[in-house]
């Protein structure tokens, strides 16, 4: 189970990308030594390495609780599951392989930043949309 905060969609991420044979490496920016970020997570594929920020919104007319806790996870319908993460795919096109794959039953969608109509070039990530209505947007830094 996923739920919605950040850090537990960093654990989700990171057990998914170890299981990855298209990936070389993968540990959290901390380990990597990044002290700007809070959240997220460094992937290493053969197009080399790429760190990626994982920020949270919280569910609609939620509140941060103050112990912490998880949201009440909501189940729907998992995403089409497409194709593998292939070797040669872009770092972002490759993270939403990735995350399609598991066919989550709480992920509602994933929209990619590059593919979308007026995006700005280099404003690469994607935002995944919980069916509890939490995001979690992973942007390339």
């Amino acid at each position: 189970m996923i739920t919605v905060r950040p850090k537990t969609f960093l654990d989700f991420v990171m057990e998914l990308a170890k299981a990855e044979p298209t990936a070389v490496g993968v540990k959290t920016l901390a380990d990597a030594g990044d002290t700007q970020h809070p959240c997220g997570v460094v992937i290493t594929t053969s197009q080399g390495e790429t760190r990626w920020q994982f920020v949270g919104q919280l569910p609609e007319g939620e509140r941060h609780k103050d112990d912490g806790g998880e949201f009440q996870a909501v189940e729907g319908t998992p995403l089409p599951v497409g194709d593998a993460p292939a070797p040669g795919d872009d770092p972002e096109k490759w993270l939403a392989a990735l995350v399609t794959r598991a066919a989550s039953p709480q992920i509602a969608s994933i929209e990619r930043w590059s593919t979308r109509e007026g995006n700005r070039p280099g404003h690469t990530g994607m935002t995944i949309t919980f069916y509890n209505t939490a995001r979690v947007f992973a942007r390339r830094i």
